[in-house]
C-alpha cells in the first residue's frame, strides 16, 4: 500500500477515522441534541442532513412542494421516534402572521434556501417594511419573534448581481435590523472547492451564503465591517482538477432499469458523428477542437460571408460565424472526409449539427461528459459536473454511454447513498436535487462561522459544530476519492521531493 495511505486515518491530519467519527454521532444521537434548528423551504433536505452532522434536532420544517416534501418526510422524519419529529409545515406564510406571534417553535439555527422576489423600491426603506410581501419576509419574521443564534441563507449567485443590488441591500439591512450581524460581501462558494475529505464534490455550483450571528441591534448596525465567511477558492490545497466524475458514479450492474438511462440509437449516431471528428483531428494533426461553438451547418469559405449581413447580426453571432469559416479553411480537408464518412449527419436535428468543446485534451467524446443542450451538444472533461439545476438536460456520462441517475445527482449534492426516492418520478427527483442545497458547502460556511463568531455564540452549539467530523457527506464518494486526495494533496502528504 502507498506510505500516504495511513494519513487516511490520522487524526492529525484530519478526522477520518471512521469509528471515532460512528462513537461521536451516536453519542449524540443517545443524549439531548446540542441545538434545535428551524428547516425553511427545505427541499430533500440538504440543510438537514449537515446540521443533524452537526448534532442538531430539527424542530420544524416547512417546504411547499408536495413531493419534496413527502421525500424529506421518508428521509429525515419517519425514520425518528415520534417524540422526535419535527413539526412539518406546508406553507410558511400560514405560520407567519402580521400582528400575532409566528407559529414556530423556538430554535437556535435557522437554515433556509429561500427564493429570491423582486422587492419593492416605494421609499427606498430598504428594511423589513420594504421586505413585506416577499418570502423574505416570512423568514424576517420568525427571526424578529425567535431571534435564533444563528442564520444561515442560501441563494443563486445572481441575488448579488447588478440586476439584484437593491435586493441585495434590503436583505442585509433588514437582518441587521433585527439584530443580526452580517457581511455586506456575499460569501459564494461551490462543493467543487472542496477536498473530498472536507464534503467536497465534483460539482461546480457557486452559491451564495449569507450567515448572521443574533448581538442585537445596537451592536448589528454599528459592527457593520464585517468580512465575508469564506472566499470562492479551494480549501486546504486541494486541487479542483483532480475531481473524478467516477467518484460519484454507481457500477451499472447495481441499477434498477438501468436501460432508461442509456443513451438511445439517434443519441449514440449523433455522439460517434461527433467523436469521429474529434479522433480525425487529433489522428491529422495533433490538435483538439476549439472552444468557440462549431456549427456545422455553416461551414464554409470565410471570402463567401456577406459582410453586410455580419454586420446587422449581433456581435456574438458573427463573430462565431466568422470562427466557424475560419475552422473550416484551417481544416477543409479534414471536413470534407469526415462528412463523407457520416452521411446521416444532415439529418441530424440542427440542434445535433452543433458542438460546444469545453473539454480540453479529452482524447474522445466518449470519454467527456456531455449535454444535449437546445443550442447544441455540450462536452466537458470528466473532471466535475456543472451546476445541477431543477430543469436542465440532464448530465451524459460518456465512458458510461447513458444519463446520470437520481441518486448519483443526490450524490452531486452531498447526499449519502441511503437517500431514498421510494419509486418517485425520476423528473420530480431531478427537478428536487435541482433545487436543493450542497451538504459539504454548507456545512463548510456554517463551521466556518460558527468557529468564527464563537465568542457571540451559545456554548453547546460551538462545542457540537467543533466535536462533528469535518466530513458531512458520509458515503456520498467512492472510497477512491480519498484515497486520491492523500496521495495528492500537499496538506496531506507534505513537500514533494524535487
Amino acid at each position: 500500500m502507498n506510505d500516504a495511505l495511513p494519513l487516511l486515518f490520522d487524526e492529525s491530519a484530519r478526522e477520518f477515522d471512521i469509528a471515532d467519527s460512528s462513537a461521536k454521532l451516536g453519542a449524540m444521537a443517545k443524549g439531548s441534541a446540542a441545538f434545535r434548528y428551524a428547516d425553511l423551504f427545505a427541499g430533500i433536505g440538504g440543510f438537514h442532513a449537515m446540521l443533524d452532522h452537526a448534532g442538531g434536532r430539527c424542530v420544524y420544517v416547512s417546504e411547499i412542494d408536495r413531493e419534496a416534501r413527502q421525500t424529506y418526510v421518508r428521509n429525515w422524519v419517519e425514520p425518528l421516534p415520534p417524540a422526535q419529529r419535527p413539526i412539518v409545515n406546508t406553507d410558511i406564510t400560514l405560520a407567519t402572521p402580521d400582528e400575532e406571534a409566528v407559529d414556530v417553535p423556538p430554535h437556535d439555527v435557522l437554515a433556509a434556501g429561500f427564493p429570491c422576489q423582486p422587492f419593492s423600491k416605494s421609499g427606498y426603506q430598504r428594511g423589513m417594511e420594504e421586505a413585506r410581501g416577499t418570502l423574505f419576509w416570512n423568514i424576517a419574521r420568525i427571526l424578529e419573534d425567535r431571534t435564533p443564534a444563528v442564520v444561515l441563507l442560501e441563494n443563486v449567485r445572481n441575488i448579488t448581481g447588478p440586476r439584484h443590488t437593491h435586493e441585495w441591500d434590503v436583505i442585509i439591512q433588514t437582518l441587521r435590523e433585527i439584530g443580526y450581524r452580517v457581511s455586506a460581501t456575499p460569501s459564494v462558494f461551490s462543493p467543487h472547492l472542496l477536498p473530498p475529505s472536507l464534503g467536497g464534490t465534483p460539482q461546480v455550483r457557486d452559491r451564495v451564503f449569507i450567515l448572521g450571528t443574533y448581538v442585537g441591534r445596537d451592536r448589528a448596525l454599528s459592527e457593520t465591517n464585517v468580512p465575508p465567511t469564506v472566499v470562492r477558492a479551494p480549501v486546504d490545497g486541494w486541487n479542483v482538477h483532480h475531481w473524478d466524475a467516477e467518484w460519484i458514479l454507481d457500477d451499472d450492474s447495481t441499477i434498477a432499469e438501468v436501460s432508461k438511462y442509456r443513451l438511445s440509437v439517434d443519441e449514440t449516431s449523433w455522439v460517434d458523428a461527433w467523436d469521429d471528428l474529434v479522433r480525425r483531428m487529433w489522428a491529422a494533426k495533433g490538435i483538439r477542437l476549439p472552444g468557440f461553438p462549431l456549427w456545422a451547418d455553416d461551414w464554409a469559405p470565410e471570402r463567401g460571408l456577406d459582410p453586410f449581413e455580419l454586420e446587422a447580426m449581433p456581435r456574438w453571432k458573427s463573430q462565431i460565424l466568422i470562427k466557424n469559416a475560419r475552422f473550416y479553411d484551417e481544416h477543409r480537408s479534414i471536413i470534407r472526409g469526415w462528412k463523407r464518412a457520416n452521411p446521416t449527419f444532415n439529418s441530424f436535428p440542427a440542434s445535433r449539427r452543433k458542438l460546444e468543446w469545453q473539454a480540453q485534451d479529452t482524447a474522445s467524446l466518449w470519454d467527456t461528459v456531455m449535454h444535449f443542450r437546445p443550442s447544441g451538444i455540450r462536452a466537458k472533461a470528466p473532471t466535475y459536473l456543472p451546476a445541477l439545476v431543477a430543469i436542465t438536460q440532464t448530465s451524459v456520462i460518456g465512458t458510461r454511454r447513458r444519463r446520470l441517475t437520481p441518486h448519483e445527482a443526490a450524490r452531486l449534492q452531498g447526499f449519502g447513498r441511503a437517500l431514498s426516492f421510494d419509486g418517485q418520478r425520476d423528473t420530480a427527483s431531478y427537478k428536487q436535487v435541482g433545487n436543493g442545497v450542497a451538504v459539504g458547502a454548507a456545512w463548510h460556511v456554517f463551521r466556518t462561522h460558527v468557529e468564527r463568531d464563537a465568542a457571540d455564540l451559545p456554548d453547546a452549539l460551538v462545542r457540537a459544530v467543533r466535536m462533528a467530523p469535518l466530513n458531512p457527506t458520509g458515503d456520498a464518494l467512492a472510497e477512491a476519492a480519498l484515497i486520491h486526495e492523500a496521495r495528492n494533496t500537499p496538506a496531506l502528504t507534505g513537500p514533494v521531493a524535487s
